[in-house]
Parts: C-alpha cells; structure tokens; sequence
C-alpha cells in the first residue's frame, strides 16, 4: 500500500516562503516596474469591451469545470463532485502555499480516502495525473512551434526546435511505453537510468543509491491496470486543460487589442509564448510558477510584438483568470470538505 508523503520540515518551510517572498518582489517589483508601466496595463485592462470581459468570464468557469477531469480519467468511479473538491483543495495547496506540494499530495491523500478510495488507488491516479502534466507540458512547445510553422514563421530556430522536442517527447512517450509493457522492460529502464545517475547521487548523497529501478517497478504496478484501459481519456484530459488555459490568454490579448484596433500578437504566437511560459513552471522556485512564468510570459509576448504593458496587462488578466480564482474555490472546497467530513464519517 502507498504511504502519503511525509511532511516537510518547517525550516524547509520558512526558507521556501523566504524564496517565494524574493522572487515575487524581484519579478512584480523589481523588474516589470521597469520595462513596463502598470498604469497603463491597468488602463488598458479597463479599456477592455464588455463582450471580451463576459467572454473570459465564461473561459474561465470552463477551464474551473475541465480541472477535475484528467483525476477523474485516472480513477475510476470518482464522482464529479468529490473530484472537483479534491482537485481545487490540492491546487489552492500545492500552488498558493510555499512549499505546499508535499501538503497538497497528503491532502489528496486525506480527501479521496474520506470519499472511499484506498491508498493504492489514490497513489495511482496522483502519478498518472502527475505524469500526464509533465508530458503535456513538454508537448504544448512542440505544438506551438508547429503552430508557427505551419502559420507561415519558418525560421531554422523554430524548425530547429520542433525536431530537438518531437525528439524529447518521442523519446519519452517510448521509455513510458517500455515501462507500462511489462515489467522486464521496466527493469531494464530502471537498470539504464540507475546506471546514468548513480555516479552523480552517489557523491551527493554519501554513497546511497536513488533506486531509480525500484521506484519504477513501484510506478508501473500501481498505474498499469488503469493506464492499459483509459490512457486515452487521461490524454486528451490533460491536454483540454492546457488549451483551455490558454485560450484565456488568447481571449486577454484580443480584449486588450481591440482598444488599439490592431492585433499584435497572433494566435499562433500567443500559443507558442503561453508553452514555452509553462515549462517555466518546471523550475522549482514558487508556488503555481509565480514569477517565473509571469517573467517568461510577458518577455515572450513582448517578443512577438506586443507593447511592453500590454504583454504586463494580458499575463496580469491570464494570472487572475485561472490562479485567483481557483486558489479562491480551494480553499471554499476544503472548507465544504471539513464541514462535511461528520456526515461521510457515518455512513
């Protein structure tokens, strides 16, 4: 049976919330003061038509609907609501408190085993999730390019690009491939990987081993039931919830430019912009990617042509789109959570 992860130590926490204080400051205060002018990105958000504001309403209420499904897609027999709960709760968690993913992942824990749902299925549907974003985060880029590409922008970097992430992410989908088969393949990939690491851990770590052998062997047998039958839906799940985010960003930069009359960025740019933002979230300094993706977001819209407080105004409109409220509905969610704990304890 799958343990929930342990907690981490609160020195750990204090010097994460002391990152996070840092990289904020530096980010919202330090630098876009200086490139941009938040007066004008407020003035410009203000600007924005009516029929746009109502239309990011509506972007935003999908994208809050379609977060529970790849969950959902992992573990059968979850029900819309448990799930939508579970999923708010661990997000407001895991990407509003410093150092929160390790409270997230309990909480996880916690909530699907209080709606029935053993250990050994909650660790199944946590990885698979887990897994799942990781790859669509890395093919988002891939398909951006291609958006670029195929929108006319042929330059030998973004061709460039396209074949080094076809690349990265064939390679992956195989050794996941490999894995799921059977488990000699999954030893022998655990075998290749503890080959590759073990010199490096071994010095960073007194002369032990990450075991990278047996942690696969862990995964595949806790996945590979429910991946053999519903890999399909996790997908597609997966991947809705990234263009469903962002299609916000695409809905913010055409309600700010059409104050102007001009559209600045396309939508292939904004695609391409908005994935190579996410994989910023990759970097392990904040919660949710605050900061890091906002930086790489408004750097890569302004690239493609957007003035420097509008690409400031669109990632502030994305920000409070999908984080806000979904940081809000959490801690809503773990409130109705608790509050109904009593009632599903005596069933």
């Amino acid at each position: 049976m799958a343990a929930p992860p342990p907690r981490r130590s609160p020195w750990r926490v204090v010097v994460s919330t002391a990152v996070t204080v840092a990289v904020l400051v530096v980010v919202f205060v330090g630098i876009f003061p200086k490139v941009a002018d938040y007066s004008q990105a407020w003035s410009s958000i203000q600007q924005m038509p009516t029929a746009y504001v109502a239309a990011l309403a509506v972007a935003t209420m999908v994208n809050l609907a379609v977060y529970v499904w790849p969950l959902q897609a992992a573990l059968p027999g979850l029900g819309y609501g448990p799930g939508f709960v579970v999923r708010q709760t661990s997000f407001a968690i895991s990407n509003a408190v410093p150092a929160g993913g390790a409270v997230g992942l309990g909480v996880q824990y916690g909530m699907l085993d209080s709606y029935g749902f053993g250990a050994g299925a909650a660790a199944s549907a946590i990885a698979i999730v887990s897994v799942f974003n990781v790859f669509a985060t890395l093919v988002m880029p891939v398909i951006g390019v291609v958006a670029l590409l195929a929108g006319g922008v042929v330059e030998g970097t973004y061709l460039l690009m396209a074949a080094i992430g076809v690349l990265a992410v064939g390679v992956g989908v195989v050794v996941f491939a490999v894995v799921l088969r059977s488990e000699r393949g999954a030893r022998a990939v655990g075998r290749r990987a503890d080959h590759l690491v073990d010199p490096l851990t071994r010095r960073l770590a007194h002369g032990r081993s990450l075991d990278l052998t047996g942690k696969l062997l862990d995964f595949r047998s806790s996945v590979v039931g429910v991946m053999r039958t519903r890999w399909l839906q996790v997908t597609l799940s997966t991947l809705l919830l990234q263009l469903t985010s962002w299609a916000v960003l695409v809905l913010a930069l055409r309600g700010l430019e059409a104050g102007t009359g001009a559209v600045t960025v396309t939508w292939t740019e904004s695609l391409a912009a908005f994935s190579f933002a996410r994989v910023a979230s990759f970097i392990p300094i904040t919660p949710g990617g605050l900061g890091t993706v906002d930086a790489a977001l408004a750097a890569l819209l302004s690239g493609y042509g957007a003035t420097s407080s509008q690409a400031l105004a669109a990632d502030l409109v994305w920000r409070a789109a999908t984080y806000v409220p979904q940081v809000l509905l959490g801690a809503l969610t773990f409130l109705w959570w608790r509050l109904t704990a009593a009632r599903r304890t005596s069933r």
